[in-house]
């Protein structure tokens, strides 16, 4: 088979097996790796030697360590570095410690056997974020910590991978020879930090001034080639080369057009290198030992759900999120596939154990999302039992608050300015208990129970303003508003447009979606900044305001049209174009003094300065 057929094949499988998968909710991923699973010759056999894949995919990995550098800047590991190194080492040295034995089991010895743990210690990142971000749990405290144990992990994939070397043997059985390996290899690492730092970027900024991007896009790329080859020639990995190229970057005015040059190689490169591990697992060894998988996969999960329970408590973690922080790290992660890969490259494992726990991992990674939903349901349960109010008081202020959170807190902030009374409700013990402090009148309460929204005055008050997190929750108390509560004139947060449609769904037409405020504003400021005018900048911001409302009215007309949608959306962009252009032609008219162009700074433009 040609290698144009092959490519063909591998692109396709990837376009449909990752949407699909994606849609599943069991991340790219696992669709990579399905795809392979399918192309290998465990199955149709399409692709028939997935090492010349494998090995020309690799770069992928080099190019994501080399990203992953470029984004940890020394700045934002100090920020952190209590939970990234306390949490993080804790984690990675007591899993790998409680899963060595899984090595003994395999029949490896002593130093291999470690290895295997420290590899099957860490955790996929790439499904942690993921599963976080879905559930909008990323900014919470098991999110944040489980953050810095992901940081924490990418950082120990590079010594990992630089060691893989000296476990090709048993610990202790080190020669002369591979202490010398060992010392060039520490030149070699100096001697790259010495260029990376002082040549690069000159050479860098000679190639940018050329003006040149698919020049400056063939240095970005040899320059992340030339430092890992150039680390694979003195015996360590190729990718430690591409993370220091990266690290040493980071800092740069370079640094995000390095990105974005390496990006699409990478992302392409990377799920390529994952097809190429799902094509070489070998179905028939694994069916042949089942049992093995199983109790690796068992062993896997149970180590870090024990180890990072442990963790959650000593951080004090809340108990309620002990379970949630406990499951997302659960499984093992998608630098096992490349470190137990570079490991049957370098001699330490075999194939067939290399075969049977990237099996484990894959399972592990499948039962993540359904994990996270237990772990869900166990902090349900472990929430403070204290029992909610039921006395709020004799009199009923005109407006209540549903969630006192960071955008219902503003609202509060503002209403009490005014001296207008309001009742907040919040289902957040901590959070009733620090705000009563300053003396607002806020209960221990969940707005999405009908009768303390009942108790809290409903019946008495005239509107709501429903300012929870959660969109079901939000949706949940305007269903109970418009029910019950008919009189209750409701303004409700959306977390999105989809969200404010489920809500318009309701009968709720006083819908602010969370962040649209704010970036209108931001977007009056960022074109006075460019040296428009401030009565065009408002004319303008307010014009796309208006329009981008009556644009979501009439996208929850045709909400379940997709074609319908589109041609709504398309329609009204080009009358707001049209609209700018009248503006901007009435506008001319009634100043004849010539607008500035954008990259004038407004305060040294007269016309901005009598304009605002």
């Amino acid at each position: 088979m040609s290698f144009f057929v092959e490519a063909a094949i591998l692109l396709g499988a990837a376009v449909i097996a990752v949407p699909l998968f994606q849609r599943l909710g069991l991340g790219s991923i696992l669709g990579y790796l399905c795809a392979g699973l399918i192309l290998g010759p465990s199955i149709t056999g399409f692709i028939a030697e997935p090492e010349a894949v494998l090995h020309f995919a690799e770069f992928g990995v080099v190019m994501l360590l080399f990203i992953i550098g470029l984004e940890l800047q020394p700045s934002r590991l100090w920020a952190m570095k209590k939970r990234l190194f306390g949490l993080g080492s804790a984690q990675l040295l007591l899993c790998g410690a409680l899963l060595t034995p899984l090595g003994l089991f395999l029949g490896l010895n002593t130093g291999p056997s470690i290895l295997l743990g420290l590899i099957l210690a860490l955790s996929s990142t790439a499904f942690a974020l993921q599963v976080l971000t879905d559930n909008q749990h990323l900014a919470t405290a098991h999110g944040q910590s489980a953050f810095a144990i992901l940081l924490f992990q990418d950082l120990a994939v590079i010594p990992l991978l630089a060691l893989l070397p000296l476990f090709a043997g048993d610990i202790g059985k080190h020669s002369g020879d591979t202490w010398l390996a060992i010392g060039r290899g520490v030149g070699m690492v100096v001697a790259v930090i010495v260029v990376g730092r002082f040549v690069v970027p000159r050479v860098l900024r000679l190639v940018a001034r050329s003006e040149v991007h698919e020049v400056f896009t063939a240095a970005a790329l040899f320059m992340v080639l030339g430092t890992a080859l150039l680390m694979e020639w003195v015996g360590l990995s190729m990718a430690l080369g591409a993370f220091l190229a990266g690290v040493l970057l980071a800092d740069t005015v370079y640094r995000h057009e390095l990105e974005a040059n390496i990006e699409p190689f990478k992302g392409l490169l990377l799920g390529l290198f994952f097809i190429g591990v799902g094509m070489a697992v070998n179905l028939s060894l694994v069916f042949s030992n089942l049992f093995t998988v199983i109790i690796i996969t068992l062993a896997l999960l149970v180590a870090k759900l024990v180890v990072l329970a442990l963790i959650g408590l000593v951080a004090r973690l809340p108990r309620s999120s002990i379970p949630l922080f406990a499951t997302v790290l659960s499984q093992g992660g998608e630098f096992d596939f490349v470190l137990l890969t570079t490991a049957v490259t370098a001699g330490v494992f075999d194939q067939r154990i290399a075969s049977l726990c990237i099996a484990a991992v894959t399972l592990s990674m499948a039962l993540t999302p359904f994990l996270y939903q237990l772990g869900g349901r166990l902090g349900n349960r472990l929430k403070d039992n204290r029992p909610f109010d039921n006395d709020f008081g004799e009199d009923t202020p005109p407006v209540l608050i549903a969630g006192l959170g960071r955008f219902g807190q503003m609202v509060a902030r503002v209403l009490k300015t005014q001296n207008i009374p309001f009742t907040a409700l919040d289902p957040n013990i901590k959070q009733v208990e620090f705000i009563r402090q300053f003396g607002s009148r806020i209960y221990y309460a969940d707005a999405t129970r009908l009768e303390l929204l009942r108790a809290a005055g409903a019946e008495q008050a005239r509107m709501l303003v429903i300012a929870v997190d959660d969109e079901e929750a939000a949706l949940t108390i305007g269903r109970l508003a418009r029910q019950h509560f008919p009189h209750l004139k409701v303004f409700a947060r959306a977390r999105n447009r989809h969200h404010g449609w489920r809500l318009m769904e309701l009968g709720i037409t006083s819908v602010v979606r969370e962040t649209f405020a704010s970036s209108m504003e931001m977007s009056v400021e960022v074109l006075r900044e460019l040296g428009y005018p401030g009565t065009y900048a408002n004319d303008a911001v307010r014009t796309f305001r208006e329009f981008d409302n009556e644009l979501l009215k009439q996208g929850y007309q045709h909400r379940n049209n997709s074609d319908e949608l589109i041609r709504s959306d398309q329609q009204a962009m080009m009358e707001l174009q049209k609209l700018f252009q009248e503006s901007q032609k009435a506008f001319d008219n009634r100043d004849r003094k010539v607008k500035p162009e954008p990259s004038t700074r407004a305060s040294s433009d007269p016309v901005t300065s009598s304009s605002e």
